[in-house]
């Protein structure tokens, strides 16, 4: 099992290279966060698309499991949160989601809410919650959630988040929207620079939903594969060095350290 950091990976038998990420412009301490700890909560939603992940489950489960440990144990070594590293797999419908502050999916390109998961994710982002979509390219993709999103709350319009909003500079000051490709086109990049999967995808997009107090609830995470970039840590020096480490795990870390602290 792949994991982001030298001392991990060699526990694991793994020959990881040892780079630094950035630097952040926080240290652990200075940020207070409004819980005692945090757990990497992904969602499994209904959708009537049959693909399956590579492991052999719907597309909710894409890069699964490994991009959820490997993501929170890296977020509690910069942090300094305590982090349950098992995480946890909860369906939007489970009584035990309005006590999680933050919620991931993946793919939600293809997701298809039955009434009563829309019914709860709504009252779970309307009661304080956070979600973030990644994994998704190319405009008809971002069609369908938005039209999906538009169940949940038919009143309200995603937004492009300008590279100035706090969420790009709470932990890492990130100088634009990071584009993460899947590996082996991030090894590809290398020779040829592109880091779009789709020809209508090449440009990273973050968009967020807001409550009527000016509250992000959603970030949409467009043309851009953070999850593969948190999965992949240690597979590959060059993908590993100038995706994961520079751009999948400080654009995640700010998210989820906004989610937290907002």
């Amino acid at each position: 099992m792949a994991r982001p950091s030298s001392a991990s990976a060699q526990q694991a038998g793994a020959a990881v290279p040892a780079y630094p990420m950035p630097v952040a412009i926080k240290k652990p301490g200075e940020i207070k966060f409004k819980q005692p700890s945090f757990t990497f909560v992904r969602i499994k939603y209904s959708t009537a698309d049959p693909r399956r992940s590579a492991s052999g489950r719907g597309t909710w489960a894409t890069d699964f499991p490994d991009a959820d440990l490997n993501f929170t144990t890296q977020f509690q070594q910069v942090t300094g949160l305590k982090s349950d590293t098992n995480g946890m797999v909860l369906e939007l419908t489970d009584p035990r989601l309005k006590q999680q502050p933050f919620i991931y999916i993946a793919e939600g390109g293809r997701m298809q809410l039955k009434p009563e998961e829309i019914k709860s994710l709504r009252d779970y982002l309307q009661g304080g919650g956070f979600l973030m979509f990644d994994d998704f390219w190319g405009e008809a993709e971002w069609s369908a959630l938005q039209a999906e999103m538009k169940r949940v709350f038919p009143e309200r319009e995603p937004v492009e988040l300008p590279i100035d909003h706090a969420l790009f500079h709470c932990w890492y000051d990130m100088k634009d929207k990071p584009q993460v490709p899947n590996m082996m086109l991030g090894i590809q990049s290398q020779y040829g620079g592109v880091t779009w999967e789709r020809a209508d995808a090449k440009q990273a997009h973050y968009r967020g939903l807001f409550d009527d107090k000016g509250r992000l609830m959603v970030i949409f995470c467009h043309n851009t594969d953070l999850g593969d970039g948190w999965e992949r840590a240690g597979e590959n020096e060059y993908y590993f060095r100038e995706f994961s480490l520079k751009k999948a795990y400080p654009m995640g870390i700010n998210i989820v350290v906004y989610a937290l602290t907002h």
